[in-house]
């Protein structure tokens, strides 16, 4: 059973006012993991409020940690000398790579049922959280098309079996219920324009070779036209409720369907995507008048590249229609993250964009060690040509649902709908420390440090100011000197387990 914890230590602000704008603290409990999550209720909820770049001749120094600091503002002096002994992390600002597009997370069936089971203010306060500049400034979504594992009953759009002409085809529930509104409250919080990504998960079962929304099965070759028209009736659809897209991808995770998997899913090799891309979805959406939609191919893990894009992006008919590679994370603790650097060479005029993530099994409430490693690979694949990151559930249930095949996992954002409270866990701070931060249009920029327990990503602010993202990994602080080569030099502390963001 949680305790409520003792109100959380308080430390020196210098300047705040001039950097920092109705910033609210955290109202911490305690759970059973190694740090505290944030209890927001109707009538409060922490925010970090609008964080500015600091005056000429200072920098502001962001932190939270695992002892309970959370978007914690200093703003301290430039110094003319390193901190003797400090940690030293050298920035090069003129070594520009890619342009950031942003972060963000995803619209799904069960995010939108946590989210509408709270009452109107709490809602509010959700919202906020993740798309205000008050909040940690999301400014991407991802959008199921029918239903996915994360969604209480099986369902597509058109589920009358033969319907090739697609006359049935409409949306369903959770569109009108916790999808669309959702998104439409979402866009008008935003300070960028909120990018929107959707993505099939399977097609309806009586187009599939065995006849099922999950499984081993796959497109019959018959229906390939049929679906390429029911992914464009998705986007005029949404389009007429006021939901622009930005980019799609033509399947999640298309090599599941072809083991068995239990989610909803549908195999597809590369060279059947290939051929149904160039031949169909492509010339579909181009008819429809969406030639300008970003479709991005793969979404998937990165241990299967580059073999698995190549036959797309190696044939100029179905080329034609990619702009991007969407990658998953689940495979990055296993596969060498250069295997992006790879693929950057290869293809240079197509984007890197990571477009699920989530800690599957189960919630842990309060676990630091989670947004840690989660963090880590995010700030690692920014170093590696990614363009962003989108979480994948926003909101889940206190046992990691709905999820109609009872696959549990953990989320930023943690609702009781009974007690009208959400929790927001460490991740959605460590996230945060990067989406608020880094704009799209950012540039990162290359680094070098003396620490072998700091992982660090930097970035040239559109606005010509500077950001960085240090994580300490080690348990025991550490002074830290910044440095870009102007002879001004930033000194401050890390604590242990922590995360900061530096605006200079």
């Amino acid at each position: 059973e949680s305790a409520q914890l003792p109100a959380m230590r308080k430390v020196t602000i210098v300047l705040a006012l001039l950097c920092c704008v109705a910033a609210q603290e955290c109202n911490p409990r305690q759970f059973t993991y190694d740090s505290v999550v944030c209890v927001c209720d109707a009538t409060y909820c922490d925010q970090p409020g609008v964080i500015e770049f600091p005056e000429e001749g200072s920098f502001t120094v962001i932190t939270s940690s695992r002892e309970g600091l959370r978007f914690n503002v200093e703003t301290l002096p430039v110094s003319s000398e390193e901190t003797p002994d400090a940690e030293v992390v050298t920035l090069n600002k003129e070594d520009v790579y890619q342009t950031i597009l942003g972060f963000g997370g995803g619209f799904s069936d069960s995010t939108g049922y946590n989210v509408v089971s709270l009452s109107s203010e709490l809602q509010d306060q959700f919202f906020i959280s993740y798309f205000a500049p008050e909040g940690i400034g999301y400014t991407f979504g991802r959008i199921p098309i029918a239903g996915t594992d994360c969604s209480t009953r099986i369902y597509s759009y058109d589920d009358v079996e033969g319907d090739v002409d697609l006359e049935y085809w409409s949306l369903t529930e959770e569109d009108h219920e916790y999808k669309i509104p959702l998104i439409l409250r979402a866009h008008d919080l935003t300070t960028y324009p909120l990018k929107l990504i959707a993505t099939p998960w399977a097609p309806p079962a009586w187009m599939k070779s065995n006849g099922a929304v999950n499984g081993s099965g796959v497109l019959i070759r018959e229906f390939f036209q049929p679906y390429a028209n029911y992914i464009v009736k998705f986007v005029e659809a949404y389009e007429a409720e006021g939901v622009e897209l930005w980019g799609l991808t033509p399947a999640n995770e298309p090599l599941g369907g072809l083991i068995d998997w239990d989610i909803n899913t549908c195999g597809w090799s590369s060279e059947s995507i290939r051929d149904w891309l160039k031949d169909n979805l492509g010339p579909a959406l181009d008819t429809a008048g969406y030639s300008g939609l970003k479709i991005m191919i793969h979404d998937f893990n990165r241990n299967t590249l580059p073999w698995n894009i190549d036959p797309i992006l190696e044939d100029p008919d179905s080329a034609q229609y990619v702009y991007g590679i969407a990658l998953h994370w689940y495979e990055d603790t296993r596969t060498n993250p250069e295997v992006l650097d790879e693929v950057h060479e290869l293809y240079p005029d197509r984007f890197i964009l990571y477009t699920e993530a989530a800690h599957e099994h189960g919630i842990q409430l309060g676990s630091w060690e989670r947004a840690e490693e989660y963090v880590n690979y995010m700030l690692d694949d920014l170093n590696h040509y990614s363009t962003g990151w989108l979480d994948w559930n926003m909101a889940l249930d206190t046992v990691g649902g709905p999820n109609w095949i009872h696959k549990y996992r953990d989320s930023p954002i943690i609702v009781d709908a009974e007690a009208d409270e959400f929790y927001k866990q460490p991740v959605f701070y460590t996230i945060g420390h990067v989406s608020k931060f880094v704009v799209p249009g950012a540039e990162r920029i290359s680094w070098s440090t003396t620490a072998t327990t700091l992982q660090v990503a930097a970035f040239n602010d559109p606005s010509g100011r500077t950001v960085v993202v240090i994580l300490n990994l080690a348990e025991v602080e550490e002074d830290v000197t910044v440095t870009d080569g102007s002879e001004t030099y930033l000194n401050f502390r890390i604590p242990a387990k922590a995360i900061q963001t530096i605006l200079y």
